[in-house]
């Protein structure tokens, strides 16, 4: 039974302490009962439509006690909500990711007239616009913002900056309105950063981080995090070494830096690094915390650390499917199958508490690849929307058409690709290619190549097997044609990259690369070994 916090023999406090009293009231609510306690408590003072007290209420009820529906039926019986009002619903939509609810709200009070919008409000619905309209809501509100003469105020200017920048086809208008801008701060340096990121020109993103006269902590988080996110692993690894040299106490890595670059070196293979980044959090109190856990499992999972993922991963105490995943990935990655297997079997039975999703099946699906357990593939992949309400993804498909093609099931792959509900892509092509050559299969090797080149004509490397496979079948005459088209395109294969971490610092080179200061000595002692064999 919930605790009486206005009880009918509580002595009503003078007008003057009124508002004292419902503010301490309302520091002591944990249930919505108590809410409504202190709404019936109001209501029999005769302060059912009072704005102030409305507004607490509203606010209280959405942000703290997280129910939405009950603050929208509070806010619904109101006769005049002011614009604060609107305000605090508006960000309560927005901060449970509901853009509908918040923009159809905003449009109510813009229809009423009742309520005039303020430069508070315009940052909440901005946030909104994005996720419902792309770019045609964010025009639409800057047109109200310049009306309503609020163009001007800095926090507005800047919730305009980012909005645009969440647009993929509008970056260059957000760079404008961030040129024109006469009061720039960090927040609106740091949008502009993370919008260049978005759409990947991480160039013009570092040379805009570049220029900051100041930088804070998601500043660095953002480029670094646009590095990672684009893969380029070697440059967010490089400005997280900077900002840790660089770092006062004001500017120091958190949580989201370190697993940014617990990422990069994953993908690197940086197990050194890795290391010392995981001693670092330790050692400045970044951990223990799931996010961060997650990215260390990640890491050291990538980097073939299987037994030090396993123990950081045991040591989790709230594991959240992203815990699981990763650890399914990584044994999948590096081969385990069955080890794969068997943490999602734990996960399922894990109280029914943490449901798999998408990235689930996919470290699922390549861990019956790597072990060649076609049949569990395919009951997996017809399970994940049969009993989990999953429809597959691209990477689905390029999982489950690698799975056949490596069994030499190619027909049954084919069949597969007739099936899909998306359009496939290069990896879904590149999957069945590779099926193709290994069970000898080249007319549906040329098959495949040929909607590669379609999906890439500029791709000299699809060309190049073209003609691998013709010469394979002793069409000399086909092989000429591929070859004498790729030379008058003037396309070329993209090099081949290989690295190698020694003390910490990462070693790249290319095909035919001469670029390495070492690279003398290199093809030296390759030209020796050579010579022993």
């Amino acid at each position: 039974m919930a605790t009486n916090l206005c009880s009918p023999e509580a002595e009503v406090p003078s007008k003057p302490n009124l508002n004292k009293y419902v503010l301490t009231v309302l520091d002591k609510c944990n249930h919505l009962n108590h809410l409504k306690q202190l709404q019936a408590f109001l209501l029999t003072l005769g302060h059912g439509q009072t704005q102030f007290y409305a507004f607490k209420l509203v606010r209280f009820c959405a942000l703290t006690l997280t129910n939405l529906n009950y603050a929208r039926f509070i806010f619904d019986h109101l006769h005049s909500p002011n614009v604060y009002l609107f305000t605090a619903l508006i960000t309560a939509y927005v901060s449970k990711s509901d853009h509908k609810s918040a923009l159809l709200l905003y449009r109510s009070m813009i229809r009423s007239g009742r309520s005039k919008p303020n430069h508070f409000i315009y940052p909440h619905v901005l946030k909104a616009c994005p996720e419902i309209s792309e770019t045609l809501g964010t025009k639409s509100i800057h047109t109200q913002i310049l009306k309503s003469g609020f163009g001007g105020y800095p926090i507005v200017q800047t919730a305009l900056l980012d909005s645009y920048s969440r647009s993929l086809s509008d970056v260059g208008t957000a760079r404008k309105l961030f040129d024109e801008m006469v009061d720039r701060n960090v927040v609106s340096w740091t949008a502009m950063i993370s919008g260049y990121t978005r759409v990947g020109e991480i160039g013009n993103a570092v040379l805009l981080f570049e220029e900051m006269p100041e930088r804070d902590v998601p500043s660095w988080n953002a480029v670094i995090a646009g590095c990672t996110q684009n893969g380029l692993f070697t440059e967010a690894i490089s400005l997280f070494r900077r900002m840790v040299v660089l770092a006062d106490r004001d500017v120091r890595p958190n949580q989201v830096t370190v697993a940014c670059a617990l990422s990069a070196c994953g993908h690197l293979g940086m197990l050194q690094l890795g290391k010392w980044i995981h001693g670092y959090i330790y050692r400045n109190n970044l951990g223990p915390n799931s996010f961060v856990s997650n990215g260390i499992v990640d890491m050291y999972g990538k980097c073939g650390s299987l037994k030090v993922a396993k123990k950081v991963f045991e040591e989790i105490s709230d594991r959240s499917l992203t815990s699981w995943n990763s650890m399914i990935n990584c044994l999948a990655l590096h081969g385990q199958s069955e080890s794969a297997i068997g943490v999602f079997e734990k996960m399922i039975g894990y109280g029914g508490v943490v449901k798999p999703d998408g990235i689930t099946f996919v470290g699922l699906l390549n861990a019956c690849t790597h072990g060649g357990l076609v049949e569990q593939g395919c009951d997996y992949f017809v399970s994940m929307t049969r009993d989990y309400g999953i429809e597959p993804e691209i990477e689905h498909y390029g999982c489950v058409i690698d799975l056949l093609g490596r069994a030499g099931r190619i027909e049954e792959a084919m069949e597969v690709v007739k099936e899909m509900r998306i359009e496939p892509d290069e990896v879904v092509w590149g999957s069945l290619l590779n099926g193709c050559k290994i069970h000898g299969r080249m007319d549906l090797a040329e098959f495949a190549v040929r909607r590669l080149i379609e999906i890439d004509p500029n791709n000299a490397g699809y060309g190049v097997m073209l003609a691998n496979i013709y010469g394979e079948s002793g069409n000399w005459e086909e092989v000429k044609k591929v070859r004498k088209t790729l030379k008058e395109k003037g396309v070329t294969k993209i090099p081949g990259c290989s690295w190698i971490e020694i003390d910490n610092q990462i070693h790249q080179f290319y095909s035919a690369d001469k670029m390495h200061p070492g690279s003398e000595e290199i093809y030296r002692i390759l030209e020796t070994l050579v010579g022993m064999y």
